[in-house]
């Protein structure tokens, strides 16, 4: 694990500043990547172990002083790649756990910020559309066909569209129904 990437965490959760979730992701690729690398590093730390012992093993049968027997060196080999595996074993846990740790604390970042939404669409006035009385008030009636639209009422009967809405109080001209009556103010009607 990384210091610099754990000391840079600290500092930016002291100051409010909490990474994003993708230079988090950054942050933990490095880190597996660092891991792979070391052991990578121990594998071939292994097989030099492997080397010196074949070499130990043909001085030992040329006849030179044994410095160690087979069976101690195959233990110490054992014991090395036990240790080997332990440690990749312990890295891969650290590394999941702060994975899942960090994914907890984003989805309860998540969490907050939706419940923050929620509360703030919830205390948001609803909106009261206004209209003036400014219109013409003589005009006639006329029920709404089907297919039809406010601008093609308005314009087939010679009146401003925003007069309709004013006289009709409606709320959204998009939504008239066939068979609905409007009044349709047009100046000098009887």
């Amino acid at each position: 694990m990384r210091i610099v990437g754990l000391f840079g965490l600290l500092v930016a959760t002291a100051f409010g500043q909490i990474p994003s979730p993708q230079v988090e992701l950054a942050n933990l690729r490095e880190d597996m990547r660092v891991l792979s690398q070391r052991v990578g590093e121990l594998n071939l730390r292994v097989e030099q172990l492997e080397r010196d012992n074949a070499a130990l093993q043909r001085k030992s049968d040329a006849g030179a002083q044994a410095y160690a027997t087979v069976v101690q060196l195959n233990d110490a080999l054992a014991a090395t790649n036990l240790a080997l595996k332990n440690a990749v074993a312990s890295a891969k846990a650290e590394t999941l756990q702060q994975v899942a740790a960090q994914m907890e604390k984003l989805a309860q970042q998540t969490n907050a910020a939706i419940d923050s939404l929620a509360k703030g669409m919830a205390t948001r006035p609803s909106v009261v559309p206004s209209f003036s009385e400014d219109y013409p008030k003589e005009g006639i009636r006329y029920t709404v066909q089907k297919g039809e639209t406010l601008a093609q009422i308005a314009k087939k009967n010679g009146a401003k569209m925003q007069d309709v809405i004013n006289a009709n109080k409606i709320v959204d001209p998009t939504r008239l129904q066939a068979g609905q009556t409007l009044f349709i103010p047009i100046p000098g009607a009887k």
